[in-house]
């Protein structure tokens, strides 16, 4: 077991804050520990079901921190510790693809990087989808939609185009749910 000895704030903006911490480990030893604090945020699965097959809805958007255009699955927060995750859910899912869901199904709820930063991710199945306009905040007028189809978006996964872990992570954890749904009958 780890003991916080003392905290302080090391850096505050609108989405995140970081704080370092003294720390005692269960050995006596002393020591430093940075920690990421962020707001809940949510990752969702579109899944379009058509008589062609099953396509999933992907966004591509420049991500600063690593330099380049990644696709990955509608995700984000609205920088409140307080959310309904559903309602997180739909309103990112609108806000990123335009799209509505007749149906949300939570699938649970991750940590994200939880060796460095405190967020939780919740992860929500969205069906029965209607197209609509999206309506990108103001650091989200770059991206793009890309509708593909689930052995695209696999094949995205094995060859390295895709690689967002959380996106990876959220299909994993679809997989997993479907597979113990269809076990239920």
């Amino acid at each position: 077991m780890i003991k916080t000895i003392s905290t302080r704030e090391v850096y505050r903006n609108h989405w995140t804050s970081v704080r370092e911490d003294v720390i005692e480990r269960a050995n006596g030893q002393r020591g430093i520990y940075g920690v990421v604090d962020k707001d809940p945020a949510t990752i969702i699965v579109p899944l379009d079901v058509t008589s062609e097959g099953l396509f999933l809805y992907l966004v591509e958007q420049y991500r600063y921190t690593v330099g380049g255009r990644f696709l990955e699955f509608p995700q984000g927060g609205w920088e409140q510790a307080e959310v309904v995750p559903e309602e997180l859910a739909r309103g990112e899912l609108k806000e990123e693809t335009g799209l509505t869901a007749g149906r949300m199904t939570h699938l649970t709820t991750f940590q994200i990087a939880y060796g460095v930063m405190n967020q939780k991710h919740h992860v929500f199945l969205a069906e029965e989808l209607v197209r609509g306009a999206a309506e990108p905040d103001h650091e989200e007028t770059d991206l793009l939609l890309h509708r593909v189809s689930v052995a695209e978006f696999e094949q995205m996964l094995l060859d390295g185009t895709i690689v967002d872990n959380c996106t990876a992570a959220a299909w994993g954890m679809y997989l997993v749910w479907s597979a113990a749904k269809a076990r239920q009958g």
